[in-house]
């Protein structure tokens, strides 16, 4: 579990006084990686103190984090600082969140991380790292994966080592999210309250994280009653609670299928997870009801046909990728789901979509 968390309006600016007593020396530095999208943002920059030999580093989160920019950020660093970075702040959504706990566990784990991906492979603890989620709905500031699309597959590096030791919870930095993209987070959290409840490996500590979460989805798309800032509070609290749940039980259906567009089509995970859910009325039928009435309700047009001009070969990648997911399979369906997951049975999902 995530070990300090701080929640309020306006607490990012006590991200200052929180780090300084993890800085190791003048010449370790604190290293900012942030979503360009605020690359000139004084609102926002202007409260990173910068001091020493920090270093503030502005990334796109146009494409999905891969593991040879994980491995790229890792040597930039260790050429551009002789001394091992104090800590990592990631300041952004999923993107640069897993971005921010990937460089810190291959600061203090030799190799590239592709050799990491996967559950429990990584051995030595991350460098201090802190969280600092700009959109809500994609759990990544509570969990305990960091996902990365490798050489040869989309997979999280999961691990204990992995989740952030310090997440600072401010839903004033929401402010301004495209109704769109708002949405698909938002969604990526409401499925993985479904798939949560849904699954195998349910207990009564994720089920008590995934109810709430679910209930708060419910209020914010269905409702759709309060003031602006009373939404970014409940949805900023639904992907905490979220991501808790899945933490302890584990995804299903929708993102395994998700990895698989997202590993050879490039699609964004939110509004992968949507196209994949929209077709999933066989496994999670109330939840994809509840969906399409959201969907419904606020004017989303999702893609459609994104898998329509695919070869068998292109096919044949996208269940690889999906195949290689077992525990999801395994909460979804069950421990004998090979039985009825064939590579037929995925091939005619996909082609739905």
């Amino acid at each position: 579990m995530v070990s300090r968390v701080i929640y309020g309006r306006g607490s990012f600016n006590q991200l200052s006084d929180i780090i300084a007593p993890k800085r190791l020396n003048v010449k370790a530095p604190f290293i900012y990686l942030v979503d360009d999208v605020f690359k000139g943002n004084a609102w926002l920059t202007s409260r990173i103190s910068l001091a020493y030999e920090d270093q503030l580093l502005f990334i796109s989160a146009d494409q999905e984090p891969t593991t040879s920019q994980v491995d790229d950020l890792v040597e930039q660093i260790i050429l551009n600082h002789k001394d091992r970075p104090s800590g990592i702040i990631g300041i952004g959504g999923g993107t640069l969140l897993d971005l921010a706990k990937a460089v810190a566990l291959m600061l203090t784990n030799k190799g590239e991380s592709k050799d990491y991906q996967g559950w429990d492979l990584v051995k030595s603890p991350a460098i201090y790292h802190v969280g600092i989620p700009t959109i809500s709905g994609t759990g990544a500031e509570v969990s305990r994966t960091t996902v990365l699309t490798g050489p040869e597959r989309k997979l999280g590096i999961n691990s204990d080592y992995t989740p952030f030791d310090q997440v600072i919870l401010d839903p004033e930095l929401t402010t301004g999210i495209p109704k769109d993209q708002w949405f698909y987070t938002g969604m990526d959290c409401f499925i993985h309250c479904v798939e949560s409840l849904n699954g195998t490996y349910l207990n009564a500590f994720s089920q008590s994280y995934g109810e709430k979460a679910y209930e708060l989805c419910k209020e914010i798309f269905m409702d759709d009653k309060g003031s602006q800032e009373e939404q970014q509070d409940k949805l900023m609290m639904a992907s905490w609670h979220g991501g808790m749940s899945i933490a302890y039980s584990q995804v299903g259906v929708a993102h395994a299928l998700s990895y698989g567009l997202g590993y050879l089509l490039g699609t964004r995970h939110g509004i992968g997870n949507c196209i994949v859910f929209d077709n999933l009325e066989e496994f999670y039928p109330e939840g994809v009801a509840l969906f399409k009435k959201m969907k419904t309700l606020h004017g989303i047009q999702l893609p459609q046909g994104i898998c329509s001009e695919l070869g068998d070969d292109e096919f044949n990648i996208m269940i690889d990728v999906a195949l290689g997911l077992e525990p999801l399979w395994e909460n979804a369906i069950g421990k004998n789901w090979k039985q009825t997951i064939t590579r037929d049975k995925l091939r005619s999902l996909y082609e739905r979509m």
